[in-house]
């Protein structure tokens, strides 16, 4: 039967993952992906080195899996999604660096937006999103008026401009195709949700020519063909793009109401199947696209943690509390509690469900009798309380009753964390025994099309968990630690509001 390759291009890094029909991976590859950080706040990465990336990740796949080229049957790509590129239609050479999610350059524009009750409603009600630079459509508008490449090519129709999905099969396809799917649209401030179309008036409001974008079409689709040339002598239809957290909640197989998957990264990413109606966003949380196939669009409540694993690499990099992230389930279990301190790891701001961008970290509750045990403690405990932030508010605006959280990514292996996670929550956590369920969801949405896989229904039968935690805490120990975090959360809050 062959098999398919999945390509995760995530922010740090980018894998290659072969998948054979009962989803064992065959094989594997991985790079680091180098962020540049030009000026304070701005964040990217150089586009060429991006797809350098992709190409040995995927050659040192194929190397380990010992397969022919031929044999791949479909390719299935995963996405950072919100990040933006803008290239030379005809050379396909890139005009600047890609912009990553991280970077706040539009931020005072967002800010702008965000006063404006009418805009906010429009956005809202026809995006699910809120006005934050985290998303797309700023940073494409920042492109059109400040690199001049980008703006002259506007002008004469010769630039292309999207998302890294864009990019990515452009250059796979030796640039013959321009694609991108529902749920990277959807992460662009610029996608009517619900008649799945580029908005007009969002357009506007951001002044970006609606011939610059790619036409959105489902994410299991026939994309293209990998050109032998360029990609590294493989010739196989493209037939999955995805946003990489929409790609885990494929591989989670997350297909009913309620089902939800959280990703542990440097950040997190909740998200909640909500159905087919979307609901109109609160003030905590988003509301986005979660699969778009063809005749099966189901949206999905979205959380987003700026900071979580990133707060125990701090602690590794800046104060030298721990030699490796992995010690860390160790020191934490030798101390009993954290000695009543908080971790508030707002290193860029809060994203949900407070969206405070300009909080910044702070540490709470120090005596002389703290020690880096305590503080190693502290931080992966902020990583469970910030998933509770989240999820508290999604049931309440949803009215969605979550009862288990699947949940992937390098923090499932801290015991520790997964058992406070299921104790704070009072819900069994389940990790995945494919822990490479982004690539692997990507997988399954590029086999769909092709009838690798048969439909949802097979799908739902590979997904399989390798330990599930359930709470063992008393609950109101549970919930006074969790008013603690409250009390020092909401107090770091205040004190940034007064500046």
């Amino acid at each position: 039967m062959g098999y398919v390759l999945g390509i995760d291009l995530g922010t740090t890094g980018v894998k290659a993952i072969i998948f054979d029909h009962e989803c064992t991976i065959i094989g594997s590859g991985r790079n680091t992906l180098p962020i540049i950080l030009p000026k304070p706040d701005w964040v990217e990465q150089d586009p060429q080195i991006m797809w350098q990336k992709v190409l040995e990740s995927v050659e040192q796949a194929l190397s380990t899996a010992g397969i022919n080229k031929k044999e791949i049957q479909a390719i299935g790509i995963a996405h950072q999604g919100e990040p933006v590129i803008a290239w030379n239609a005809e050379s396909g050479e890139p005009l600047y660096n890609n912009i990553l999610q991280q970077d706040r350059r539009s931020d005072i524009r967002c800010k702008e937006l965000k006063k404006q009750d009418r805009l906010n409603h429009l956005l809202g009600e026809r995006t699910g999103l809120i006005f934050d630079a985290l998303f797309s459509g700023s940073k494409m508008e920042w492109l059109l008026r400040n690199v001049p490449a980008v703006r002259d090519g506007a002008v004469s129709g010769k630039i292309r401009i999207g998302t890294p999905d864009t990019w990515l099969i452009s250059k796979i396809t030796g640039n013959r195709s321009y694609y991108t799917d529902y749920t990277s649209a959807s992460r662009t401030m610029l996608f009517d949700f619900k008649r799945l179309e580029w908005d007009d008036d969002l357009l506007q409001l951001f002044s970006i020519p609606r011939e610059l974008l790619a036409v959105p079409r489902p994410s299991s689709d026939f994309i293209g063909m990998s050109d032998p040339g360029e990609f590294l002598g493989i010739e196989a239809p493209v037939t999955g793009a995805v946003v990489d957290t929409q790609g885990a909640l494929f591989g989670h197989a997350c297909f009913e109401k309620g089902d939800i998957k959280n990703t542990y990264g440097t950040a997190n990413v909740l998200q909640c199947n909500i159905g087919d109606e979307p609901v109109m966003p609160g003030s905590g949380i988003t509301i986005t696209i979660g699969m778009g196939l063809k005749g099966y669009v189901k949206y999905a409540a979205e959380g987003i943690v700026y900071i979580t694993g990133a707060a125990v690499q701090w602690m590794r990099d800046a104060l030298g509390a721990i030699e490796d992230a992995s010690q860390s389930d160790e020191i934490a279990r030798s101390v009993p509690d954290t000695l009543g301190v908080y971790f508030i790891p707002a290193f860029v701001g809060l994203a949900a469900p407070y969206w405070e961008p300009d909080t910044r970290g702070t540490i709470v509750g120090l005596t002389r009798g703290v020690k880096k045990e305590h503080l190693v403690r502290a931080a992966l405990e902020s990583i469970a309380y910030q998933v509770k932030d989240v999820l508290r508010v999604m049931e309440s605006e949803t009215g969605v009753k979550v009862t288990e959280l699947r949940v992937d990514g390098g923090p499932t292996k801290n015991n520790f964390l997964m058992q406070f996670q299921s104790d704070l929550l009072g819900i069994p956590i389940m990790v995945a025994k494919v822990n490479e369920i982004t690539a692997m969801g990507a997988a399954f949405i590029a086999g769909l099309h092709i009838n690798y896989w048969k439909g949802i229904d097979e799908i739902k039968e590979l997904w399989s968990s390798q330990k599930i935690y359930t709470p063992s805490m008393n609950q109101s120990r549970a919930e006074e630690l969790y008013g603690g975090w409250e009390r020092a959360l909401q107090g770091t809050i205040n004190l940034y509001q007064q500046k």
